[in-house]
């Protein structure tokens, strides 16, 4: 019998047409659940929903996030959902099992003034140029990390100013770019880009030393060296998280943003409507007669 782990994954790369990013996190979640049932003499074709609670249980106990369990309930929703498909079991046991609690927290996000100082933040060295347009387009148009990285230059439409994203699940999606992150781009491409590619071809947008493309790892360094000074720490999905909010403060309408996003479910979206302090206070100061 094949085995099933490789089956799935080659399910969710033909079938799905996952990222490779996705495909590693399912993997690992996968294997881990499959070794936690292997110590307890069980199999991965050979498991009941207690067994799929005690893991996640053993998580929980080892200081894992709520995010983080509840990643992990949606790979094992994809595998069972897979060994139904090929009738290698006959009973889903994750059905009606529902996610840890608090796993759709209101993330941590910046104010306009930390925002305007980040962007700001890259000058007087080398890449700064290009820095400043990463962060540009992130916080613009709400990017993944992965989606900035693999960012192609035939990708930007300078005159209807818009980008073309392919994203989770080789998903094409359109999103607008504000003036600013246009005009930095654009410097970006015509100052320091042939620079970096020293007579080399690249069709990637962003560039390291070398002509070679930007990874995603080098992109967190960037993020983490920008941000010391900032009132909480962030990562590249931060300022996706403040693309998301801000907009929603300014009154942009959510199924506008969850396209622009890429969610597939409009209730990952939803998480960015929870109210917090800032919004509480703008409504209060613009709505209460005594404001």
């Amino acid at each position: 019998m094949p085995d099933p782990i490789e089956s799935f994954l080659y399910y969710l790369t033909v079938e799905k047409g996952l990222s490779a990013n996705t495909l590693e996190a399912y993997k690992r979640d996968i294997q881990k659940f499959s070794a936690y049932l292997e110590n307890n003499g069980k199999s991965i074709i050979n498991f009941k929903r207690s067994d799929i609670v005690s893991f996640i249980t053993v998580l929980r106990d080892s200081g894992n996030q709520a995010s983080t369990l509840a990643r992990n309930i949606a790979s094992l929703r994809g595998l069972c959902k897979f060994l139904l498909i090929e009738g290698i079991i006959k009973e889903d046991p994750v059905e009606n099992l529902s996610t840890p609690k608090g796993w759709k927290r209101v993330p941590k996000i910046l104010g306009f003034e930390d925002i305007s100082s980040l962007l700001e933040k890259p000058h007087g060295e080398t890449f700064s140029l290009r820095d400043k347009a990463i962060l540009a387009i992130m916080y613009s148009s709400g990017l993944r990390a992965s989606e900035v990285v693999n960012m192609k230059t035939g990708d930007i439409n300078f005159e209807a100013g818009f980008i073309t994203i392919q994203g989770k699940g080789s998903k094409e999606r359109v999103i607008p770019v504000n003036e600013p992150a246009l005009k930095t781009l654009k410097q970006y491409i015509e100052e320091l880009r042939p620079a970096l590619l020293k007579k080399k071809t690249s069709h990637y947008l962003f560039l390291r030393k070398g002509g070679k493309p930007m990874t995603r790892q080098r992109l967190w360094q960037l993020i983490k060296m920008y941000s010391k000074e900032l009132s909480i720490k962030i990562s590249p999905h931060t300022l996706r998280h403040c693309f998301a909010s801000h907009l929603l403060d300014g009154g942009a309408d959510l199924r506008a943003l969850q396209k622009m996003l890429g969610h597939t479910d409009i209730s990952t979206t939803q998480i960015y409507t929870k109210v917090t302090p800032e919004r509480l206070r703008k409504i209060h100061k613009e709505y209460h007669p005594r404001g």
